[in-house]
């Protein structure tokens, strides 16, 4: 995988739980790098962090200002994936105007699962969209609820990057967020997508 894009205030409700707005003609984006990436079903040392479900989207085509109409015949398939940040780090970086890299571009905190081809599955632009911590349910909305589901975002994104095939997009999570805790087992569900599950081992000393 190259790179990882992440599209944030991206739905409506995280939103509005954020206090904040849905910039729906600038989107607002944050990176990760490749070392970022673990597979479904791995296990990770706990961070101090929040578990947070998104949908991935991986190109298998590059592009530089791809055109509206280009845009899916760039998307090599999409899966289900967490984000896993530093809350003790991200926000305090936020309110002080300074990058996110602490928080969100670390080692390892971009879950992704097993990509579907979208020869395969098509664009699902509806479908439920769940996470389960411990088989408690925390977070549910649907896919019809983001502002972009994926296709629609890289006409905007690839006017600030040379998109390049490998490239992913997580489209942003659903309101419901919350702390991880050491010894917790994650599964995350997207209708039509597939799923991702983690487990968080004890702290490293």
């Amino acid at each position: 995988m190259a790179l990882i894009f992440c599209v944030g205030r991206n739905d409506e409700a995280r939103a509005v739980a954020m206090d904040t707005a849905v910039d729906r003609e600038a989107p607002f984006w944050f990176t990760r790098s490749p070392h970022a990436v673990i597979e479904r079903g791995g296990a990770i040392a706990y961070p101090p962090g929040t578990a947070e479900h998104h949908r991935a989207v991986v190109l298998g085509q590059g592009g530089f200002r791809v055109r509206v109409e280009r845009a899916r015949d760039l998307v090599l398939g999409h899966a289900a994936g967490l984000d896993m940040t530093r809350r003790n780090l991200q926000p305090p970086a936020g309110a002080e105007g300074w990058p996110w890299d602490t928080g969100k571009d670390v080692e390892p905190s971009a879950v992704i699962g097993t990509i579907m081809p979208a020869a395969r599955i098509g664009h699902p632009t509806a479908g439920r969209i769940a996470l389960a911590v411990d088989g408690e349910l925390r977070q549910e909305a649907e896919l019809s609820d983001l502002v972009g589901t994926g296709p629609e975002l890289i006409p905007a994104l690839s006017t600030l990057d040379r998109l390049q095939p490998g490239d992913a997009i997580m489209t942003g999570t659903p309101a419901g967020v919350g702390a991880g805790r050491a010894g917790q087992r994650l599964e995350g569900e997207i209708a039509g997508v597939g799923r991702v599950r983690l487990s968080m081992r004890p702290r490293e000393s």
